[in-house]
Protein backbone atom coordinates (compact mmCIF):
# COMPACT_ATOMS: atom_id res chain seq x y z
CA UNK A 1 0.00 0.00 0.00
CA UNK A 2 1.56 3.34 -1.04
CA UNK A 3 2.09 5.87 2.09
CA UNK A 4 0.46 9.28 1.89
CA UNK A 5 2.66 12.30 2.09
CA UNK A 6 0.42 12.92 5.43
CA UNK A 7 1.72 9.94 6.71
CA UNK A 8 5.44 10.27 5.56
CA UNK A 9 4.88 13.79 6.85
CA UNK A 10 3.15 12.94 10.36
CA UNK A 11 5.28 14.37 13.54
CA UNK A 12 8.36 16.53 11.70
CA UNK A 13 9.76 18.81 12.25
CA UNK A 14 10.68 21.35 8.86
CA UNK A 15 12.29 24.50 9.45
CA UNK A 16 12.82 27.26 6.70
CA UNK A 17 15.67 29.55 7.36
CA UNK A 18 17.53 31.82 5.87
CA UNK A 19 19.12 35.77 5.59
CA UNK A 20 16.68 38.39 6.00
CA UNK A 21 15.00 39.80 2.66
CA UNK A 22 15.34 35.84 1.49
CA UNK A 23 11.47 35.48 1.81
CA UNK A 24 11.24 32.47 4.43
CA UNK A 25 7.99 33.81 5.90
CA UNK A 26 5.99 33.87 2.84
CA UNK A 27 7.82 30.56 1.61
CA UNK A 28 6.50 29.16 5.29
CA UNK A 29 2.99 30.47 4.69
CA UNK A 30 2.98 28.71 1.12
CA UNK A 31 4.58 26.02 1.79
CA UNK A 32 1.71 25.35 4.85
CA UNK A 33 -1.14 26.00 2.29
CA UNK A 34 0.26 23.26 -0.08
CA UNK A 35 0.68 20.94 2.71
CA UNK A 36 -2.75 20.79 4.55
CA UNK A 37 -3.97 20.62 0.40
CA UNK A 38 -2.09 17.76 0.66
CA UNK A 39 -4.15 16.19 3.67
CA UNK A 40 -1.13 16.81 6.14
CA UNK A 41 -1.93 17.80 9.65
CA UNK A 42 0.13 21.14 10.07
CA UNK A 43 1.63 23.60 12.22
CA UNK A 44 3.27 26.91 11.97
CA UNK A 45 5.25 28.93 14.32
CA UNK A 46 7.90 31.71 14.00
CA UNK A 47 10.78 31.51 15.85
CA UNK A 48 11.42 33.67 18.14
CA UNK A 49 7.71 34.45 19.32
CA UNK A 50 4.34 32.41 18.95
CA UNK A 51 4.05 32.68 22.63
CA UNK A 52 3.28 35.36 25.63
CA UNK A 53 6.85 35.44 26.27
CA UNK A 54 8.33 34.58 23.18
CA UNK A 55 6.53 37.55 21.79
CA UNK A 56 8.06 39.95 24.48
CA UNK A 57 11.34 38.53 24.01
CA UNK A 58 11.20 39.12 19.96
CA UNK A 59 10.20 42.97 21.12
CA UNK A 60 13.14 43.29 22.86
CA UNK A 61 15.67 41.64 20.38
CA UNK A 62 14.58 43.87 17.44
CA UNK A 63 13.49 47.09 18.58
CA UNK A 64 15.82 49.55 17.64
CA UNK A 65 15.54 51.04 20.41
CA UNK A 66 18.38 48.48 22.08
CA UNK A 67 20.90 49.26 20.27
CA UNK A 68 23.39 48.47 22.71
CA UNK A 69 22.53 44.77 23.56
CA UNK A 70 25.47 42.45 22.83
CA UNK A 71 25.88 39.18 21.01
CA UNK A 72 25.90 37.00 23.89
CA UNK A 73 22.76 38.40 25.30
CA UNK A 74 21.06 38.13 22.00
CA UNK A 75 21.69 34.72 21.82
CA UNK A 76 20.13 33.70 25.18
CA UNK A 77 17.45 35.21 24.55
CA UNK A 78 16.71 33.93 21.76
CA UNK A 79 17.66 30.56 23.36
CA UNK A 80 15.12 31.20 26.05
CA UNK A 81 12.48 32.13 23.95
CA UNK A 82 12.93 29.07 21.62
CA UNK A 83 12.42 27.05 24.71
CA UNK A 84 9.05 28.37 25.52
CA UNK A 85 7.92 27.72 21.99
CA UNK A 86 9.24 23.98 22.13
CA UNK A 87 7.66 23.48 25.80
CA UNK A 88 3.95 25.05 24.66
CA UNK A 89 3.96 25.09 20.99
CA UNK A 90 6.65 22.81 18.87
CA UNK A 91 6.30 19.09 21.54
CA UNK A 92 2.54 19.21 21.94
CA UNK A 93 1.70 19.49 18.09
CA UNK A 94 5.02 16.71 17.20
CA UNK A 95 2.82 14.34 19.92
CA UNK A 96 -0.31 14.84 17.86
CA UNK A 97 1.51 13.34 14.98
CA UNK A 98 1.23 16.71 13.13
CA UNK A 99 3.81 18.44 10.66
CA UNK A 100 5.25 21.18 12.47
CA UNK A 101 6.73 24.31 9.53
CA UNK A 102 8.96 26.75 11.44
CA UNK A 103 10.07 30.27 10.47
CA UNK A 104 13.53 30.23 11.73
CA UNK A 105 15.37 28.41 14.44
CA UNK A 106 19.05 27.41 15.56
CA UNK A 107 20.05 27.67 12.37
CA UNK A 108 19.70 31.48 12.27
CA UNK A 109 21.63 31.73 15.76
CA UNK A 110 24.57 29.73 14.10
CA UNK A 111 24.15 32.38 11.07
CA UNK A 112 23.64 35.61 13.03
CA UNK A 113 24.95 35.34 16.59
CA UNK A 114 27.78 32.98 16.02
CA UNK A 115 29.01 33.34 12.08
CA UNK A 116 28.28 37.32 12.07
CA UNK A 117 28.37 38.28 15.79
CA UNK A 118 32.07 35.97 15.97
CA UNK A 119 30.52 34.06 19.03
CA UNK A 120 31.22 31.14 16.87
CA UNK A 121 28.72 28.88 15.45
CA UNK A 122 30.19 25.33 17.07
CA UNK A 123 29.85 27.21 20.76
CA UNK A 124 25.97 28.29 19.46
CA UNK A 125 25.54 24.66 19.33
CA UNK A 126 26.86 23.60 22.54
CA UNK A 127 24.28 26.15 24.20
CA UNK A 128 21.92 24.92 22.52
CA UNK A 129 22.50 20.88 23.29
CA UNK A 130 22.94 22.35 27.17
CA UNK A 131 19.65 24.47 26.58
CA UNK A 132 16.78 22.95 24.20
CA UNK A 133 15.21 19.53 24.23
CA UNK A 134 15.54 19.59 20.13
CA UNK A 135 18.63 21.26 18.98
CA UNK A 136 18.15 20.38 14.80
CA UNK A 137 14.93 20.17 13.53
CA UNK A 138 14.04 16.70 10.79
CA UNK A 139 14.95 19.50 7.75
CA UNK A 140 15.98 22.60 7.11
CA UNK A 141 15.62 24.45 4.09
CA UNK A 142 17.90 27.27 3.95
CA UNK A 143 16.53 29.93 1.49
CA UNK A 144 19.79 31.43 -0.37
CA UNK A 145 19.45 35.01 -1.61
CA UNK A 146 22.15 37.98 -2.44
CA UNK A 147 22.39 41.14 -0.75
CA UNK A 148 21.17 42.90 -3.09
CA UNK A 149 18.34 41.11 -4.03
CA UNK A 150 17.22 40.80 -0.44
CA UNK A 151 17.94 44.48 0.36
CA UNK A 152 15.26 45.40 -2.88
CA UNK A 153 12.71 43.27 -1.04
CA UNK A 154 12.71 44.70 2.22
CA UNK A 155 10.72 47.93 1.83
CA UNK A 156 9.28 48.79 5.51
CA UNK A 157 10.91 50.00 8.71
CA UNK A 158 13.42 47.47 9.31
CA UNK A 159 13.99 46.18 13.45
CA UNK A 160 17.29 46.01 15.01
CA UNK A 161 18.79 42.84 13.93
CA UNK A 162 17.99 44.17 9.92
CA UNK A 163 19.68 47.84 10.77
CA UNK A 164 23.26 45.93 11.47
CA UNK A 165 24.68 46.43 7.76
CA UNK A 166 25.69 45.11 4.73
CA UNK A 167 28.85 43.68 5.90
CA UNK A 168 26.85 41.85 8.69
CA UNK A 169 24.36 40.54 6.38
CA UNK A 170 27.28 39.64 4.16
CA UNK A 171 28.55 37.52 7.02
CA UNK A 172 24.87 35.87 7.93
CA UNK A 173 24.43 34.36 3.81
CA UNK A 174 28.21 33.12 4.73
CA UNK A 175 27.17 31.51 7.98
CA UNK A 176 24.20 30.07 6.08
CA UNK A 177 26.03 28.83 4.01
CA UNK A 178 28.70 26.98 5.85
CA UNK A 179 26.53 25.87 8.59
CA UNK A 180 24.65 23.82 5.24
CA UNK A 181 27.62 22.39 3.98
CA UNK A 182 27.90 18.64 3.84
CA UNK A 183 25.55 18.96 7.15
CA UNK A 184 23.20 15.79 7.50
CA UNK A 185 19.29 17.59 7.25
CA UNK A 186 20.15 20.39 5.00
CA UNK A 187 19.51 21.13 1.81
CA UNK A 188 20.16 25.25 0.39
CA UNK A 189 17.36 26.40 -2.26
CA UNK A 190 17.88 29.39 -4.54
CA UNK A 191 15.72 32.16 -3.48
CA UNK A 192 16.57 34.68 -6.17
CA UNK A 193 13.59 34.14 -8.22
CA UNK A 194 10.23 34.90 -8.32
CA UNK A 195 7.68 33.43 -5.61
CA UNK A 196 6.12 30.83 -7.04
CA UNK A 197 9.46 29.19 -8.72
CA UNK A 198 10.73 29.15 -5.25
CA UNK A 199 7.85 27.67 -3.90
CA UNK A 200 7.43 25.05 -6.46
CA UNK A 201 11.28 24.27 -5.61
CA UNK A 202 10.68 24.20 -2.14
CA UNK A 203 7.69 21.83 -2.18
CA UNK A 204 10.03 19.65 -4.60
CA UNK A 205 12.39 19.53 -1.82
CA UNK A 206 10.33 18.77 0.97
CA UNK A 207 8.92 15.86 -1.19
CA UNK A 208 11.55 14.26 -2.34
CA UNK A 209 12.92 14.09 1.44
CA UNK A 210 9.74 12.93 2.88
CA UNK A 211 10.44 10.10 0.46
CA UNK A 212 13.74 9.61 1.02
CA UNK A 213 13.29 9.16 4.79
CA UNK A 214 10.01 6.80 5.43
CA UNK A 215 9.11 7.38 9.47
CA UNK A 216 9.90 3.75 10.99
CA UNK A 217 6.89 2.94 13.19
CA UNK A 218 7.48 0.33 16.14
Amino acid sequence: MATSLGDRLAGRFIVLDGPDGCGKSTQVRRLCQWLTGQGVAVDSFRDPGDTAIGEKIRQLLLSPEHGQMGTMTELLLYMASRAQLWTEKIAPALQMGHCVVLDRWLSSTCAYQGHAGGFGMERVIQVAEQTLERVWPDLTVILDVDGETAGGRMQRSLDRMEQKGDGYHAKVREGFLQLAKGRAGFVVVDARGDVETVHKEIIEVVSAWAKAHPVTRT
